[in-house]
């Protein structure tokens, strides 16, 4: 029996496929630069992770009403479920809508509300986790904590994303106390384009429980002492990696290295509607590089699972054994 799995690195802002950036741009009156989907499609090779946002926030622009961040998420929960997925901890950006006028609420209950229909009728559980935009004020994430906060919708943790370099996990150190204070989770994007240091101030000043990304971990040994003895999941991102440089090519992915070394690695798509694929498309490349043995999938799949923020019950439910 395949293995299941959980999502826990996936911007749902990330799943907006060309043709649904179309539908919803003439749904919600919006100009778009390309004159059809293959036009958009020409500007999917990126040279950095900025190259990816410009785009990324464009394109974005097209989301507008509760119904949208509905549909959005409900055609995600389907293609994950296709993939294997059985629960999934979405990371969503309302700075990026309410920089446009969009209240997170509308967002945050569009999404909510996606989990709780088309989520059940596709068989994968969910729960949010609202994301700082790094790159913008620490005020302007102080703002968005407050309005995720006060919007009504049950919201399972704070992420950090966006541009890394230049924006180090410390910067929101106060926001991040607020939001532990509050019982939510924490976790960060950090050791992507950011080094190693990244990774330390995430841990030791925001209180991530997960690191998104990592990788750059291989570079301090004694980070990665740490991260092996503490069993801090790295939510890895492989074709995320590679469609932004961050490693050459799959064939030269460290992924294999860092299971070696003992690290608590999740495999999942990151932004899949920009970067090559869902879960399923990533676990093919990597069997395509690599040709693990069916063993190394049953145990990155455990590892998703077991780094879920689901309660103990369900996490032996989807192992399939009492923990």
């Amino acid at each position: 029996m395949a293995p299941t799995w959980c999502e826990l690195h996936v911007h749902i802002e990330g799943t907006l496929e060309p043709a649904m950036i179309f539908d919803r741009a003439r749904a919600n009156g919006v100009d778009l630069a390309d004159p059809d989907e293959a036009s958009l499609a020409r500007r999917y090779e990126f040279r950095d992770l900025q190259s990816f946002l410009d785009l990324y926030y464009e394109n974005m622009r097209v989301l507008r009403t509760e119904a949208d961040f509905y549909e959005l998420t409900a055609a995600y929960l389907r293609r994950a479920a296709a993939a294997g997925v059985g629960h999934v901890e979405l990371f969503v950006d309302p700075q990026a809508h309410s920089a446009r006028g969009v209240p997170a609420a509308t967002v945050l209950r569009g999404v909510h509300r996606a989990l709780e229909t088309a989520g059940v009728e596709a068989g994968v559980t969910g729960g949010i986790i609202a994301c700082v935009v790094r790159d913008q004020p620490v005020a302007s994430a102080d703002a968005m904590l407050d309005d995720v906060l006060g919007s009504g919708v049950p919201v399972l943790g704070l992420g950090l994303d966006s541009a890394e370099v230049g924006y180090p996990p410390s910067l929101f150190g106060g926001t991040f106390e607020r939001a532990r204070d509050a019982g939510l989770h924490v976790v960060a994007h950090a050791g992507e384009e950011g080094g190693p240091d990244y990774v330390w101030e995430a841990l030791d000043v925001l209180g991530a429980e997960r690191i998104d990304h990592g990788i750059r971990s291989l570079e301090d040994p004694a980070l990665l002492r740490r991260l092996v003895a503490e069993q801090i999941p790295l939510t890895v991102c492989p074709l995320s990696n590679v469609r932004l440089r961050a490693v050459p090519s799959i064939g030269q992915h460290p992924l294999p290295k860092m299971l070696d070394l003992g690290l608590t690695v999740t495999i999942n798509s990151d932004d899949p509607a920009y970067f090559g694929g869902y879960l399923d498309d990533n676990l093919d490349a990597l069997q395509s590089a690599f040709d693990f043995d069916p063993g190394v999938f049953e145990a990155l799949a455990a590892n998703s699972v077991a780094a879920s923020f689901i309660s103990s019950d369900t996490k032996a439910r989807l192992l399939g054994e009492r923990l």
